[in-house]
């Protein structure tokens, strides 16, 4: 069909009945791509590892469709990071399931119950990514894990689900994300077990929205990081920066002390134009331990009001007892937007009188002491962290981090536990505490 002059397909089409029309519409071996079809042979898992926009939701859901279609599936796991993306995504997005499903095998949807209902009664059930412990129990005989690499509890998520697929002839899973170099995803590649494809944006760029074009990958194209977002290539440790994966890897942790203080890390953007960048908005803590822990990463591309909410949001969900931003860049515009939303906030000004590289050394030095702590995976903020070189402009989750953990774990009240350590060269400065 796609191979014929344009006259002669327009004038097969008109000459479909309406059946065989929707027939055509849906057959999905027509249209797919030959990386979008499912392999072949006895494979546990398919990975397909592919740039933003290649058309990994559609190749989920249709593969989705393909199992119930056949008879055989009765249950099956649907797992997106968070709730309203399993929601909003691989169930009413335009390329779900409910977009590709043909009439006469559309599933009933229940989103109290998290629950679709094919006619043949096969059962599917969303998931989030950030309670793992939701798939503790439940089986499943297929599944479909959607942006694995982003999720905060990826290992969680996985092993949970992994041990629940003991249903039915042939327990399956397909796996769409873009690549992250974490352990989860370095592992199923080698796993011999697991089918791998792999795909640039630029394969499906004829069905992509001109401004998706313009804005996203003209924006990453040519840039480290695109080779990621667009080229879906799991990228090396940066030469040059002051992390790195295995640093991050070793300090993730699942459980969490008690807490001496909370803060609220924010790097603003003023601007909420199309291009602008984020502003960094972190959510950190200083443990009984003296360890810094990572929360969340709340940060947002908004208006001056929009970041607002959300940073005064973040403050209240955690009970943190201050909000730290930098007054050199915004400092006295953010604390008018905070308090202008709540007026009961802390709020302090941080003075940047170092370079930006004088303010992050320290902070990675915790790091490489294993003194700071992730409470389990920040895909964005991890990817800052690991492809930030000194000398180049340093990104706004990267900032804002850095404010929030100088905050607990440099600042005055600190100061006092903390020593330069003499023996150290200026390129191997450590801090001790």
């Amino acid at each position: 069909m796609r191979l014929l002059p344009e006259k002669e397909r327009q004038k097969l089409l008109t000459s479909l009945t309406d059946e065989e029309a929707e027939q055509l519409l849906y057959d999905w071996d027509l249209w797919a791509r030959q990386n979008q079809k499912t392999p072949s042979g006895d494979w546990f898992a398919w990975l397909i590892l592919a740039g933003r926009g290649f058309g990994k939701t559609r190749t989920g859901a249709e593969t989705v469709r393909r199992w119930i279609e056949s008879g055989q599936v009765k249950r099956i796991a649907l797992v997106a990071e968070t709730a309203a993306d399993a929601r909003d995504v691989m169930v009413e997005g335009e390329s779900g399931i409910l977009a590709i499903s043909p009439k006469k095998n559309k599933p009933i949807y229940e989103p109290s119950k998290r629950r679709l209902t094919w006619p043949n009664g096969a059962i599917a059930t969303t998931y989030s990514g950030d309670d793992p412990d939701q798939l503790r129990g439940p089986q499943h005989d297929k599944a479909w894990v959607d942006e694995l690499a982003k999720m905060q509890y990826a290992q969680e998520t996985w092993d949970n689900l992994e041990l629940g697929l003991r249903l039915g002839t042939n327990p399956q899973c397909i796996i769409t994300t873009t690549p992250r170099p974490i352990k989860i995803i370095k592992e199923l590649i080698k796993d011999t077990q697991v089918v791998v494809t792999t795909g640039s944006s630029y394969e499906n760029i004829s069905n992509l929205a001109s401004s998706f074009v313009q804005r996203v990958i003209k924006k990453y194209e040519g840039t480290r990081i695109g080779q990621q977002e667009l080229h879906a290539k799991i990228l090396d440790d940066t030469p040059g920066a002051l992390w790195n994966r295995d640093i991050l890897e070793d300090c993730r942790v699942t459980n969490i002390p008690d807490f001496k203080r909370i803060v609220v890390g924010v790097d603003p953007e003023a601007t909420s134009e199309e291009n602008s960048a984020e502003t960094g908005i972190i959510i950190a803590a200083l443990g009984m331990d003296n360890h810094g822990y990572v929360l969340e990463d709340m940060s947002i591309q908004a208006s001056p009001d929009g970041w607002g909410k959300r940073v005064v949001a973040g403050y209240n969900k955690y009970k943190a007892d201050r909000i730290a931003a930098e007054v050199n860049n915004g400092g006295e515009m953010v604390e008018f937007v905070i308090k202008t939303i709540d007026k009961r906030v802390s709020f302090k000004q941080l003075h940047a009188s170092k370079s930006k590289q004088a303010r992050a050394e320290p902070i990675a030095a915790l790091y490489e002491q294993k003194k700071v702590h992730h409470m389990g995976f920040f895909a964005d903020l991890e990817d800052q962290l690991c492809n930030w070189v000194p000398g180049e402009k340093s990104p706004d989750r990267l900032d804002a981090l850095v404010w929030a953990l100088t905050e607990l774990m440099l600042g005055n009240a600190y100061n006092k536990n903390i020593k330069l350590d003499p023996n150290m060269g200026k390129q191997e400065s450590k801090w001790t505490i």
